[in-house]
């Protein structure tokens, strides 16, 4: 039974897995600072919230910016949130090649977000959090590895 691997902060081994890992992603005509930049813009309708989020200068005020309540947020947000930091995922592991080979690198370990600050995306510190974005790596791993799969199997 391989390990599991936690990451949280940037710094960390397997810091590239956090949102705030600085690896723009481009998803429709834009491209976003980080994956936090973008999962945070979406939970506004208001093309001028995601706007000033998108262009803020660091992942930890664009997460400020996502949590503040004076902007009225998605009315599907809670259904729609985990398909947005999908899609995020999604573009991060196939627009950095190296990005994707570290998640491939993993292998079937299982992939967790490791901290106290948040137990849906998060283990909540004592491994009873739900591990949300752990979760999604690990399905974006599985993905990539089945695509990996069908275009090498097409070759002679």
């Amino acid at each position: 039974m391989t390990d599991p691997i936690k990451f949280y902060s940037t710094g960390d081994e397997y810091g590239e897995f956090s949102n705030f890992a600085d690896y723009p992603i481009r998803i429709g005509k834009a491209t976003w600072p980080t994956t936090e930049h973008y999962f945070q813009a979406m939970k506004f309708k208001s093309k001028s919230d995601q706007n000033e989020i998108r262009k803020a200068n660091s992942p930890m005020l664009a997460a400020r910016m996502g949590r503040d309540r004076k902007r009225t947020l998605r009315k599907d947000w809670e259904s729609a949130k985990v398909n947005v930091m999908r899609e995020a995922l999604i573009a991060k592991f196939t627009q950095h090649e190296e990005l994707r080979e570290l998640l491939l690198s993993t292998g079937n370990a299982k992939i967790i977000e490791h901290t106290t600050n948040d137990d849906y995306w998060g283990d909540g510190g004592d491994g009873r959090g739900k591990n949300m974005l752990g979760r999604l790596l690990v399905e974006v791993r599985s993905r990539l590895r089945e695509e990996s799969r069908t275009t090498n199997s097409g070759q002679d």
